[in-house]
């Protein structure tokens, strides 16, 4: 299981104060710190595209690629994070993803949200 630093803590992938709503039950936002994001923009490889060319050919899943897409999305969150903890954030609201071609076989993916500090509910 990869691991990220998160406000100075050691948090797994799946941070448990991320979400898409724009709330987290239990807890009351205490500051809101504004917008996060993690970018990364990435390519096919030659070889990647070949080996992702003969899965076409069988069709069904492409698993090259959902591999590139999910370690893509998987790195922008956790970028995302790191720049929520370093406002002083403890968790991120309303979590959305977005991909744009910028060029053929190159892709911007970003992760953004609302980075916010939340405590217990009382």
């Amino acid at each position: 299981m990869r691991r990220v630093v998160f406000n100075q803590q050691v948090m797994s992938m799946t941070h448990p104060l991320t979400t898409t709503a724009f709330d987290l039950p239990g807890f009351r936002i205490t500051k809101s710190f504004g917008v996060v994001r993690g970018i990364m923009v990435r390519s096919r490889s030659v070889i990647g595209n070949m080996g992702a060319n003969i899965q076409a050919i069988f069709g069904g899943n492409i698993s090259i690629y959902t591999n590139l897409c999910e370690r893509a999305r998987e790195d922008t969150f956790n970028l995302m994070l790191t720049h929520a903890g370093q406002l002083g954030a403890n968790a991120v609201i309303g979590v959305r993803y977005d991909a744009t071609e910028i060029a053929p076989g190159i892709t911007e993916v970003l992760c953004y949200g609302t980075a916010v500090f939340v405590e217990k509910a009382a």
